[in-house]
């Protein structure tokens, strides 16, 4: 009778005693519900206007236009003056651009458009997966590195003799769980990638075939596949979409908003009923006789109203309208209630979500940096996920073909994690005044509590050094200003 006994674990409150709750492993409560969560997750956010809208959103407020790509090596460790530093930079920067033009191996995508296709698969369907491939330079491209997406559903563990699919499998000594091969300590190892959906027909490829990609090369240690996305608990081997906490709310919310459409186009039609008489007379003899070319019985669903006209029924039948009334008092508070609590669950302000700031300046400030948050965490999961492995094998890549020297880069580790340090960023849509927003980075510069470089990064996604040198260019472009006149 004391503590949770009587709260949170009591068994004799009418309100508790029948909730039983069971906390399974991550296996039990995600792999094994994974297709069917990530099916309506996708159809959610393909289908459901506030999905889409929180898909959209976080995709835009994550990547933007892409997160480009600052080289900021730690020239102390490194035995590199500043200005040492800042010619590299340069120089990896611009390699770097000459590869993300023609890095992606379908040779559809940029790689500003690779990582915002990459990043909302992973939010519909809690994971995507992206190859590390090779192909031989060419003219254009002096790099082997390409990259090549792959959708979530094509992870999956192979059909063996005709055995469904499952969950987790065995796979000699190792096991196999949606298609992620762990071994006895339960580390990743591999991935059983197939060569299209399991459940469709494809006339390219006939015949259903998986295939095993180790996660690192044995000969290189490199990374040969990069999984995207966001654990939620631990031993969970698959993302989950972003939507999974919200699926039933999305889902009625629709079915309400379609009803309701509905109940509006029914009431737009001014629908009649013509009553017959009490007498035993027919409707074509309550009418009247017609003409000889016009006999037979009368349809009623032929009777038509005429614009403008009045007429008279015949004695002792009546027109009854449909009453088309119907209260819509609670319709947009019960909407904007229940969009709320789904964007609450989904760590997104309601105003942010649904685009619409009717509110004071102060507060849509406060959604739009409670927003931020949420993107600066997502920002940094998806550097490391996906932005930093790509980065270090393109490096790799161009340091040993000598097109960026340096030196130490494949002997010494720490050299190596130096030469890799960089920063991303993409312009952010936080501005909504922008002479405060300009006035607030000024007292930060000012104040000593940011940079040059960071500010303009941030606000428009541009380098500090190519600014600087647009500017010193256009400063010489502008006339000479001539000095005031003194007074006498």
């Amino acid at each position: 009778m004391s503590g949770y006994s009587e709260g949170g674990a009591s068994l004799n409150k009418k309100t508790l005693k029948n909730w039983m709750p069971r906390h399974l492993s991550a296996i039990s409560d995600i792999e094994n519900h994974l297709n069917l969560l990530r099916n309506r997750s996708f159809d959610l956010a393909t289908n459901s206007p506030l999905g889409a809208a929180i898909i959209n959103t976080l995709t835009t407020g994550v990547i933007g236009q892409g997160l480009r790509l600052f080289p900021r090596p730690r020239f102390n460790e490194l035995g590199m003056s500043a200005e040492q530093a800042r010619a590299w930079s340069r120089k990896v920067k611009s390699e770097f651009g000459l590869w993300s033009g023609d890095c992606d191996y379908l040779r559809r995508n940029s790689f500003e458009e690779l990582q915002r296709i990459g990043f909302q698969s992973s939010l519909a369907d809690g994971d995507c997966f992206c190859l590390i491939k090779r192909e031989l330079p060419n003219k254009n491209n002096p790099y082997s590195l390409r990259l090549q997406l792959v959708e979530s559903a094509r992870v999956s563990n192979p059909i063996v003799n005709g055995v469904s699919l499952v969950a987790d499998m065995k796979y000699g000594a190792n096991r196999i769980v949606n298609g992620v091969e762990v071994d006895r300590a339960g580390r990743m190892v591999a991935f059983h990638i197939s060569n299209r959906l399991w459940n469709e027909v494809s006339a390219t490829e006939p015949e259903l075939t998986w295939q095993r990609v180790k996660i690192f090369g044995e000969k290189t240690g490199c990374r040969n596949v990069l999984q995207i996305c966001t654990d939620s608990r631990p031993d969970n081997y698959r993302g989950v979409s972003v939507l999974a906490p919200v699926i039933e709310g999305l889902k009625q919310l629709s079915r309400y908003v379609d009803a309701e459409l509905t109940a509006a186009i029914i009431r737009s039609f001014f629908s009649l009923f013509v009553v017959q008489p009490a007498s035993n007379l027919t409707l074509n003899e309550a009418l009247g006789q017609r003409d000889e070319e016009d006999k037979g019985d009368i349809d009623i669903s032929e009777i038509e109203l005429g614009s403008g006209t009045i007429s008279a029924l015949p004695k002792g039948c009546d027109v009854k309208a449909i009453d088309s009334q119907h209260s819509q008092n609670v319709f947009a508070n019960f909407v904007e209630a229940l969009t709320k609590e789904i964007c609450a669950a989904v760590n997104l302000p309601y105003e942010v979500v649904i685009k619409n700031f009717t509110s004071s300046y102060a507060a849509s400030r406060a959604a739009l940096l409670q927003a931020q948050n949420e993107y600066n965490q997502r920002k940094a999961f998806f550097i490391t996920d996906f932005l930093k492995p790509i980065y270090e094998q393109f490096l790799s890549e161009a340091v040993a073909t000598g097109r960026i020297d340096a030196p130490g880069y494949f002997d010494d580790a720490n050299k190596k994690v130096a030469y890799l340090n960089a920063e991303w960023y993409t312009p952010t849509s936080k501005v909504l005044d922008v002479t405060k927003e300009t006035n607030a980075a000024i007292a930060k510069l000012e104040s000593g509590l940011s940079t040059y470089e960071k500010e303009i990064a941030e606000m428009s996604g541009e380098d500090f050094e190519e600014v600087i040198e647009k500017l010193s260019q256009e400063c010489e472009l502008l006339p000479i200003k001539k000095e005031p006149a003194q007074a006498p």
